[in-house]
């Protein structure tokens, strides 16, 4: 079970965890034992609020098939618990993205003062460039 929020939570039974071989070199245990994961999580199914899943399937993210289904392969470590593990906090991190609101930014007019500091570091500018010239009458 996840845990995203005080009232969110995503049961084992929302979850599809398939044992597969992981690919690359590793020699023996590599092809004989199924140690990465294949972690599915079906957005339309879930007991998520209608909120997030609009948010994640708006997302562009390669993991979200055209069907909303997210798909996380662990094969990072050599056993089938901890990439279990590593799945299941990736879909963690995916999902609370989402949740976070973006304050929109005010539209604010700069200070005079900072108007000001602006428009005197300007002038000591064209003032040193004036002097750099040759123009000795």
């Amino acid at each position: 079970m996840i845990k995203l929020s005080s009232y969110i939570t995503i049961t084992e039974d929302q979850l599809e965890l398939i044992p597969i071989r992981a690919q690359g070199a590793g020699g023996q245990n590599v092809n004989k034992v199924s140690s990465a994961i294949h972690l599915r999580f079906d957005i339309n199914n879930s007991s998520l609020p209608e909120v997030y899943k609009q948010r994640l399937l708006a997302l562009s993210d390669r993991r979200i098939n055209k069907e909303g289904i997210i798909v996380i392969k662990a094969q990072l470590h050599r056993t089938q618990e901890k990439n279990k593990v590593d799945a299941l906090q990736r879909l963690e991190v995916l999902i609370k993205s989402i949740m976070l609101v973006v304050k929109t930014r005010r539209v604010t007019k700069p200070s005079r003062n900072s108007q000001r500091k602006r428009l005197d570091s300007k002038k000591k500018h064209g003032q040193n460039k004036v002097l750099r010239s040759k123009n000795y009458d």
